[in-house]
C-alpha cells in the first residue's frame, strides 16, 4: 500500500514568541488540530512529541544572541488532506550552518546540557522530516504524519 496525500482540506497558522512557556501551547494547538483526523492515542502522542522537539529547538537554538522579544518568534502551521497531517515549525533565527551534521544523533550546538537528540526524536515520531535552513535567516522544520487508514493508489 502506498501512502496517498490528498489536496489540503483544512489548515491553520499562528505565530507566537519563542519562549519556553509556549512549547506546551504549540503542542496543544497541534494536537487539537490533529484530533480532527481521529488519531489513535499513539498517533496523537507521536505528533505532540515531535512538535515539542521542533519548538524547543527553536527556543533553545535559534535566537542565541537576540534580546528583542518581538524578533524572537515561531510560526506554527498545520494542514491536512486525506490522512496526511503536515506541521511546519519556522523560526527567523540564526539558522543551521550544517544541517546534515545537526541531524546526527548526539550532536548538539547547545552545549553540554543538551542531548543532541531533537532531530532523531522528530524522525522517530513522524513519517517524514524535512529541514531547511539558511544562516542568518532561519530554519523551517516540516513534519509529516499519516493518521489512521492509509489509502491505496
Amino acid at each position: 500500500m502506498k501512502k496517498k496525500e490528498s489536496k489540503k482540506t483544512n489548515y491553520f497558522s499562528c505565530t507566537f514568541p519563542a519562549k519556553s512557556v509556549n512549547e506546551g501551547f504549540a503542542r496543544g494547538i497541534a494536537s487539537a488540530f490533529c484530533s480532527q483526523l481521529d488519531p489513535t492515542l499513539e498517533e496523537l502522542c507521536d505528533v505532540k512529541t515531535a512538535i515539542s522537539e521542533a519548538v524547543t529547538n527553536c527556543i533553545v537554538h535559534a535566537y542565541k544572541d537576540e534580546d528583542d522579544l518581538k524578533k524572537k518568534k515561531i510560526t506554527l502551521k498545520g494542514e491536512y488532506g486525506g490522512s496526511c497531517l503536515k506541521i511546519t515549525v519556522k523560526d527567523c533565527g540564526c539558522g543551521i550552518e550544517d544541517i546534515e551534521k545537526a541531524m546526527q544523533p548526539m550532536y548538539s550546538g547547545g552545549g553540554e546540557e543538551r542531548s543532541g537528540m531533537g532531530f532523531s526524536i522528530m524522525e522517530c515520531f513522524t513519517d517524514k522530516l524535512a529541514v531547511k535552513s539558511k544562516k542568518g535567516v532561519g530554519t523551517t522544520v516540516i513534519l509529516k504524519k499519516y493518521i489512521g487508514k492509509v489509502s491505496e493508489e
